[in-house]
């Protein structure tokens, strides 16, 4: 149930009976041949998948995100981290006052992690809440998933790949980049991260099948589905 099909009505009348809600986290950055909304996308389109017939309704998807690393690749834009923790106070803030008592965060992007870290800050003021910060693509089931197809998997990689993901007419490289030094990067300024990582992908192949990616898929939809359902404390 996506609120973009739902008036203020019918949400008024959802929260009779129902108090979870699901809001999707994601981020606009450089993801190498991939669709700058890349990390948005994944996490409506979890998100979407996992409530689906559960009655549960999925915000939109937070478009921006914490990325200032990329900042020298045009079309990604970051938000300072006290600029996303108000905007995530607000939210969550806006959510509970209205009757949300169970809010499954999905989150798409690792660059958004200061704001898991700031969550019991807010839920020791929202006592009665209980709030799930669940990072899709690297949550145990799912992870493992992509473990079993190739262990090298990483930002702008193949597993990211998706059909929806995709841009028509831009084919990915057939090159398996050796995996970049994550700790060395993360010091080094915009500029010199892009000189370092060229198209943007960490390491690892940019594209596997089809079939084995939708394998990993169904493993990361059925483990959001399980902690919409039964992840509450």
């Amino acid at each position: 149930m996506h609120i973009r099909d739902m008036n203020w009505v019918m949400v008024e009348d959802l929260l009779t009976r129902e108090d979870r809600c699901v809001l999707p986290l994601g981020c606009t950055e450089q993801h190498a041949t991939l669709s700058l909304a890349t990390d948005t996308l994944l996490a409506e389109r979890v998100a979407r998948e996992a409530a689906e017939g559960s009655g549960v309704p999925v915000f939109p998807a937070l478009p921006y995100g914490i990325t200032p690393t990329f900042a020298a690749y045009p079309g990604t834009l970051s938000l300072r981290v006290s600029t996303y923790l108000n905007l995530l106070d607000d939210l969550l803030s806006g959510l509970h006052a209205q009757g949300f008592r169970r809010i499954l965060i999905v989150n798409g992007h690792g660059g958004n992690a200061p704001g898991q870290g700031w969550l019991a800050e807010w839920l020791a003021r929202h006592p009665d809440a209980r709030v799930q910060w669940h990072n899709w693509w690297n949550a145990p089931r799912t992870w493992a998933a992509v473990q079993r197809v190739d262990p090298l998997a990483s930002h702008a990689s193949w597993m990211e790949n998706f059909p929806w993901t995709r841009l028509d007419g831009v084919p990915a490289p057939e090159e398996r980049k050796p995996m970049v030094d994550v700790a060395a990067l993360r010091q080094l300024p915009p500029a010199r991260v892009r000189e370092v990582l060229g198209d943007g992908n960490y390491g690892g192949l940019h594209h596997r099948p089809d079939r084995e990616m939708q394998l990993i898929w169904q493993e990361a939809v059925a483990e959001t589905r399980a902690l919409l359902e039964s992840g509450w404390a």
